[in-house]
């Protein structure tokens, strides 16, 4: 049985549990404080906490694991990305004080002091850049630091800047985009070219979450349409593969349809529907969507 190391706290444990719950492997837990689960009785996870999850999997101590990729970047550690999962979505971005007058990178002078508590990702990004700084790390709220007098800029996690604008701070420059990715080891990737019942596994894994992602954003279409409206109606659900369309018992002048279309845009296409003819139609959710 595998080991699948998971974060233990915080938004991203409980997103991640809840994806793994809709791809079929229940987190099964014999209590709150426990450190390792069932999924699915397929898998075994192992809960710590999200920084050393990089740590984790790097030495062997877990087959694969889910963190950010803020974290993996941060570890340094020789990991490979299987599979962006697109959970906890933000970024790392460089950030001034308003009244600095530093809008861009080449604003910043020699030698300015940067709190982070990312100090690899800073100092590499900084180097690649050629601009001499002083790191300050800071274990956590790196925002306060500039009003403190310890720093002059900081390099943290933004989501939607709300956090910077309150404390005075505008964004200089994104150092990367950060979300939850499934790592392995290197050695590990089952797409090496060695097949093996481990890597195997892993496959199936990340074949089985990415359908869970894939099919949040989708809906399912079916209505009883005019025969005679079908070239409208291609333009309507052009779904994956264009519309199924099937007969209807004593349907008459009517065929069924059905298709899977973007969720942001179910309203437009029931009223398009409408206004060829369709009706009887019915919207669903769907739980996996395999290509």
């Amino acid at each position: 049985m595998l080991r699948i190391a998971l974060p233990n706290k915080g938004r991203l444990a409980d997103e991640t549990r809840e994806l793994f719950n809709d791809a079929g492997l229940d987190v099964q837990i014999r209590n709150e404080r426990a450190l390792t689960a069932s999924l699915g009785g397929v898998f075994e996870a192992i809960f710590v906490r999200a920084q050393d999850i990089p740590e984790f999997v790097a030495d062997g101590a877990a087959d694969a694991g889910i963190t950010g990729w803020d974290l993996i970047c941060e570890s340094g550690r020789e990991l490979q990305s299987l599979s962006d999962l697109g959970l906890g979505k933000c970024r790392l971005a460089v950030a001034a004080t308003d009244e600095s007058g530093i809008r861009s990178l080449a604003d910043i002078p020699p030698g300015r002091r940067v709190a982070t508590s990312f100090p690899r990702a800073t100092a590499r990004y900084f180097e690649q850049a050629a601009i001499d700084i002083q790191l300050v790390p800071v274990s956590g709220a790196a925002e306060i630091a500039p009003h403190l007098g310890i720093a002059d800029i900081i390099v943290d996690l933004v989501s939607t800047g709300s956090t910077l604008r309150v404390n005075g701070l505008s964004e200089v420059a994104t150092i990367f985009e950060s979300s939850a990715r499934l790592v392995v080891a290197r050695d590990q990737n089952p797409e090496n070219g060695v097949r093996t019942e481990r890597g195997e596994a892993i496959g199936d894994l990340v074949s089985a979450l990415e359908s869970v992602i894939r099919a949040r954003g989708q809906r399912y279409v079916m209505a009883n349409v005019p025969r005679d409206r079908l070239d409208d109606v291609r333009k309507v659900l052009p779904g994956l593969n264009g519309p199924t369309v099937t007969d209807i018992m004593n349907g008459g002048r009517f065929v069924a349809v059905h298709a899977v279309v973007p969720a942001a845009g179910i309203y437009r296409t029931l009223r398009e529907l409408r206004a060829i003819g369709g009706e009887g139609m019915l919207v669903s959710r769907i739980e996996r969507l395999v290509p």
